[in-house]
């Protein structure tokens, strides 16, 4: 992911690169838990001091991890949604390929949890710490719904790609302590979920119906409807 991070351009950006490296490889083989800031820096050949430079913590770095780790779900999920024209099986692609991209990660994801869950983390998916790579994978649930054949009421349009993204976060969770082989139980969760949005998407031209989507989507998408 990150082994040719860094290996132009200035003596600070080929530095920062080379711990990118560094960490991404301690935490696939320590994982979060077993990788520190001084075993970064020993690995990349620097001082602890210089390490604390350029990140200021060992969560500094799991933030350059998550954001390469939705750039990859963009590569992935882009090609896929070319020609699905279908609002529920673009949301399916997108879902689909982020966790297929995921799947390395699968038996130490706990530990990045342990951290992510917290509210005061800069790590919790929620905080400003984590807009950079929030804001990758939101912009792939906009592309899902603003390029798709099925149109949605326009008071959905701005809110409803944050709440699949919610939505997502959640499916993770439970895909973080699927043990079915490989987590199919989360496969079979996802193919639920995806049969009451195609069931739902109809029912939102019933005005009460719709009234009651909209004030829950709104809610999520953190504005008060």
């Amino acid at each position: 992911m990150f082994e040719n991070a860094g290996t132009a351009g200035s003596k600070r950006d080929r530095t920062r690169g080379r711990l990118r490296e560094v960490a991404l490889r301690s935490f696939r083989e320590q994982g979060y838990d077993g990788t520190t800031m001084r075993g970064i820096a020993a690995a990349a050949g620097l001082s602890v001091g210089n390490a604390y430079y350029h990140f200021p913590t060992k969560d500094h770095l799991v933030q350059e991890l998550y954001v390469e780790v939705q750039h990859e779900h963009v590569a992935l999920a882009g090609p896929a949604l070319d020609g699905v024209e279908d609002l529920t099986e673009r949301v399916g692609v997108v879902v689909r390929t982020g966790l297929a991209n995921l799947s390395a990660w699968h038996a130490i994801a706990p530990q990045f949890l342990t951290t992510a869950i917290a509210p005061g983390s800069p790590n919790n998916p929620f905080s400003p710490e984590s807009a950079p790579a929030r804001d990758v994978v939101l912009g792939l649930f906009e592309r899902a719904v603003s390029e798709a054949r099925t149109r949605v009421p326009e008071e959905l349009h701005a809110d409803l790609p944050r709440a699949l993204w919610t939505a997502y976060l959640l499916v993770t969770l439970f895909w973080v302590y699927d043990d079915s082989p490989g987590q199919r139980r989360t496969d079979r969760l996802v193919d639920a979920a995806l049969g009451i949005l195609r069931f739902a998407l109809p029912m939102l031209r019933v005005r009460p119906f719709r009234r009651s989507v909209v004030r829950i989507v709104g809610i999520v998408a953190g504005r008060d409807a």
